[in-house]
């Protein structure tokens, strides 16, 4: 008997937990306290990146010249399209076709290094007190869409109020050109010109209608040729009065 409870071992002065009889554990023995554990440090919190807006959005795209390919690198890329489409970039017919197309990019997408703003800042204020709607219509275009690169084309119809004075009936003309020559949505061209003319001539209204044929709607996924979108826009009177906007689809259609 003694030599049983002799065998069990107890609590030391030291505090240090005994164990008992076969190596148990002894749950009778004082709990020395916990010890303490450092708070975790935080990890570092990175930035929230934001995608930067496509060209299409801006008036003048930032940076344009950033990181742009060299003429060889665009050439060397449409060989490649080339040999994907299942021809021979080498061949006689196509051997400078590269260099056509980089040449041809440069015209047809133009519009990325014209500043719309710019185009408007002179103001003739001569105009013997006139403040009547201006309209410019039937405007010709040819865009390409964002999402195929395939051409769309038609027509515009800008009108606008002047306050201070009028702007040269040409630079309208040209300031369509600019937003038409990059990859675009029409929605987002239509919206363009008009802010466009809102934010430099300060007009008391302005009027954008914008119709067009896609192509990549007539020659490829549904098929469709000789479908029309319209769309338009409206600002200051012509969006406040039903009568300003009637007024203007009025002058739009009458082709008398």
């Amino acid at each position: 008997m003694d030599a049983a409870l002799k065998s069990l071992s107890y609590p030391t002065a030291d505090g240090d937990a005994a164990r008992g009889l076969n190596g148990m554990r002894n749950d009778n023995a004082p709990v020395s306290a916990p010890i303490p554990v450092p708070a975790p440090t935080p990890l570092p919190v990175r930035p929230v990146e934001v995608a930067p807006q496509p060209a299409s959005a801006q008036r003048v795209p930032d940076a344009i010249g950033m990181a742009r390919p060299s003429r060889e690198e665009a050439e060397a890329a449409v060989r490649t399209l080339l040999r994907w489409a299942g021809d021979d970039p080498n061949r006689e017919g196509l051997i400078d076709t590269p260099a056509r197309v980089v040449k041809a990019y440069g015209q047809l997408f133009g519009g990325y290094s014209q500043d719309a703003d710019a185009l408007l800042e002179r103001v003739f204020e001569e105009v013997e007190g006139y403040s009547d709607v201006v309209l410019v219509r039937d405007i010709p275009f040819y865009s390409h869409c964002e999402h195929h690169m395939v051409p769309f084309m038609g027509l515009a119809h800008i009108a606008y109020y002047p306050t201070k004075g009028v702007v040269g009936l040409s630079k309208l003309a040209r300031v369509v050109d600019t937003f038409a020559r990059r990859l675009q949505t029409q929605e987002t061209m239509t919206a363009q010109i008009a802010d466009v003319i809102e934010s430099i001539l300060k007009p008391r209204g302005v009027a954008v209608m914008v119709e067009a044929e896609h192509l990549c709607m007539a020659m490829r996924g549904v098929q469709k040729a000789g479908v029309s979108t319209i769309t338009t826009q409206f600002k200051g009177v012509f969006k406040d009065d039903a009568n300003e906007q009637v007024r203007f689809l009025t002058l739009v259609r009458n082709k008398g």
